[in-house]
């Protein structure tokens, strides 16, 4: 006998995925700011992909604070040292990568954008001052642009859900 097909995945209602997209523009846009002010890009992809996990899907579990600060810094760390070891290089790239997820698991940590941040690290080799700095500047704004949805209407989840 086969088995029922799975129950269709609900859709979030239109305004709802309009007030996310709004909020993660807006945070996007925050991080574009504030590079234009020190003068640093502080806007790169593995952020705009967390940025859409925190406005996105705010109740899993890698969206949270501690995963999205702890494994973009713990992914970057992993990225200089695989850098020391290979260089850049697309290999090196690659196994910063795997190296970054494998640490994030380890330390309860998993942001899955973070791994991208390793694979920055080590293709473009970035001076670590000022690039941790910034990185920890950008994934605070992030958390921070994340609590507004929840106390500005009636977005579906609260944002954060765990520290």
């Amino acid at each position: 006998m086969p088995s029922p097909p799975p129950a269709a995945t609900s859709r979030p209602h239109p305004l709802h995925a309009l007030r996310a997209a709004a909020f993660a523009i807006g945070a996007l846009l925050l991080l574009v700011g504030v590079g234009v002010l020190l003068h640093q890009p502080l806007l790169i992809p593995p952020l705009a992909a967390s940025a859409a996990l925190v406005h996105g899907a705010p109740g899993l579990p890698i969206s949270q604070p501690r995963n999205l600060v702890g494994g973009q810094l713990l992914s970057a760390l992993v990225g200089y040292a695989t850098l020391t070891v290979t260089g850049s290089t697309a290999w090196g790239a690659a196994v910063a990568a795997g190296l970054a997820l494998g640490a994030m698991m380890l330390t309860h940590l998993p942001h899955s954008p973070a791994a991208a941040t390793a694979v920055i690290v080590v293709l473009q080799a970035p001076h670590p001052v000022p690039f941790l700095p910034l990185l920890v500047l950008s994934t605070g704004l992030l958390v921070v642009i994340g609590l507004l949805p929840g106390r500005v209407g009636a977005h579906p989840v609260r944002y954060p859900l765990s520290w």
